[in-house]
């Protein structure tokens, strides 16, 4: 599943929203018709979808009447249909928001951000091809679900919780195993190179949690 579904006839607005979002951690997918946002979000799923009006083939008001019957994913529709009666439409067929283009982006993304943290409240953590479920304790990656420990866990969270803050080992160790553990700090290093084999695309060549060396580690 995506976690955002870009629903723009325009490629090059789509392209650079695509970007834009992909910088912030979101998982995105772009359609350029309301048949193909259909087809895509039937055999993937999304968890927002940004839904342009004028599409060729099936407009944007069909897509969101569509996808209402089908699940509560929600929608947020971005036009340049700008009318009461436009925006109306679209919010009595079950979007969940519309905003005018030309947008700003940093209000769009306070928008996108409202949305996730209203309907997926604070249990889950995305960054990129990640998913972190606090309440649940489970890490995804690519949505398979990866075998780890509570440690490996509590580790993993700890340091995205803290991204691109350097953790000193002292400070990570006392975090996990606490300040009365009988382990020693070597346990750490251990964890994280678990932790490498499981999230990262070379291990031997970590990118996501970075060595600073002489002082702890970083997640990038």
């Amino acid at each position: 599943m995506v976690d955002i579904l870009i629903v723009e006839d325009n490629k090059e607005i789509a392209g650079l929203l695509c970007d834009f979002l992909k910088a912030e951690n979101y998982i995105v997918s772009i359609a350029h018709s309301g048949e193909r946002a259909v087809e895509l979000y039937q055999k993937y799923g999304a968890k927002l979808i940004l839904l342009d009006v004028m599409l060729p083939g099936i407009d944007g008001f069909a897509v969101c009447s569509k996808i209402r019957k089908e699940s509560n994913t929600p929608i947020l529709i971005v036009s340049a249909k700008s009318e009461k009666d436009d925006k109306l439409k679209g919010l009595n067929l079950g979007a969940d928001d519309y905003i005018e283009k030309p947008f700003d982006m940093d209000i769009m993304l306070a928008k996108i951000k409202g949305i996730f943290k209203r309907t997926y409240g604070q249990d889950e953590i995305f960054d990129n091809d990640l998913i972190i479920n606090k309440e649940n304790k489970v890490v995804y990656k690519n949505d398979i679900l990866l075998e780890m420990t509570s440690k490996e866990f509590d580790l993993l969270l700890l340091l995205v919780e803290n991204k691109g803050k350097v953790l000193k080992k002292e400070y990570i160790f006392k975090q996990i195993w606490g300040s009365d553990s009988f382990s020693e700090i070597q346990t750490l290093t251990v964890h994280i190179k678990w932790l490498r084999e499981k999230i990262e695309k070379n291990p031997k060549e970590p990118v996501r949690i970075q060595t600073v060396w002489g002082v702890g580690y970083k997640f990038v």
